[in-house]
């Protein structure tokens, strides 16, 4: 992964520094860029969520090839692990490659590694169209983000979605108050349940929300009919003084109690942090910024090689805490 980071650095200078430790100090308020927003506090406090769990090492057992697969909405996945949705790389990443190789590598590396990525959406339309491409591309091995636009565009956009031949589609509704977005004229708006329920309902696949950040909205997104949902506050980019995700997840999970699956994002970087997220009650979790990293450094290689590092590292701390299941985490593994 050296000489891939060492790449990406390269290409992506002046968005993204590539950080040792990718913890949002050396890019605050560089959105768009990688950066966070404002004092980029909810991304800060993400990294500094997990970095506060520490574990209880155990090693009187006898797992020592422990089990990192995981089946989450119909997928079986090597590791508990999915790429989040990020695009833009012409504004948010550099330029150096196109919108094309970077989402089409980034599927590619994660179905060559038995696992799954997710598209982003956004302006301009190369994004998602790049996305919907580079799913078909896998057949259908994808999950689709859709923003929360306005009507037409949003119901246009999911359309092609589903055209995909993608199972799962997903909304990123903690997008809702993009910057950004409402400065190129495209808005993008929070959905009651009421609207939400109509999306979901006219949609041919099961649905996933990301952004959820409360027990009480997780219940909502249930009653609304989602099949899953992402405790996220989208990578710190959208609303300043968040807390971390690994701070609200516990609670989150217990309120879902098994009626949809919970994914959680924000802050994870290895494989000791998946495993923190899954002891906290995800069923698995999604990684940005250092997937989009690994894709811009070293195309699906790179992300081959990032995905082989985290199934060491959680393989690794598993053994080591006396986890013998990744669909199965005891909380007891976290010191507190």
């Amino acid at each position: 992964m050296k000489s891939v980071r060492e790449n990406a650095k390269e290409l992506m200078k002046g968005y993204c520094k590539v950080c040792p430790v990718c913890n949002g100090k050396a890019c605050v308020g560089e959105v768009p860029g990688m950066g966070g927003l404002g004092t980029a506090a909810s991304f800060k406090n993400n990294v500094k969520a997990l970095e506060d769990l520490k574990l209880n090492m155990r090693t009187i057992h006898e797992f020592s090839e422990p089990d990192t697969s995981v089946n989450i909405m119909g997928l079986k996945l090597d590791i508990p692990v999915l790429a989040a949705p990020i695009g833009g790389v012409e504004f948010n990443m550099g330029g150096r490659i196109s919108e094309q190789d970077y989402i089409s590598s980034k599927l590619k590396g994660c179905a060559a590694k038995g696992i799954i990525g997710c598209t982003g959406d956004g302006v301009p339309d190369f994004i998602h169209e790049s996305g919907n491409s580079a799913i078909k591309e896998c057949n259908g091995h994808g999950i689709p983000f859709i923003k929360p636009w306005e009507e037409d565009e949003l119901h246009i956009k999911l359309k092609k979605a589903e055209e995909t031949g993608c199972k799962i589609i997903g909304m990123d509704i903690d997008a809702a108050g993009l910057i950004t977005l409402k400065k190129m004229g495209r808005p993008v708006t929070p959905k009651c349940i009421r609207k939400l329920r109509g999306i979901i309902e006219s949609v041919n696949a099961d649905f996933i929300l990301k952004g959820i950040m409360t027990p009480d909205e997780a219940r909502m997104a249930i009653d609304a009919g989602v099949k899953g949902i992402v405790v996220s506050n989208h990578g710190g980019r959208v609303l300043d003084s968040c807390p971390g995700t690994a701070e609200v997840l516990l609670d989150i999970s217990r309120a879902v109690a098994g009626q949809c699956s919970v994914l959680v994002d924000g802050g994870v970087r290895t494989g000791l942090d998946v495993l923190k997220m899954l002891a906290l009650g995800a069923d698995a979790v999604m990684i940005g910024r250092p997937f989009s990293i690994a894709t811009i450094g070293g195309l699906q290689e790179g992300v081959e090689k990032y995905i082989d590092q985290l199934k060491g590292e959680l393989t690794q701390a598993m053994v080591l805490t006396g986890t013998e299941k990744a669909s199965f985490v005891d909380i007891r593994i976290l010191f507190r």
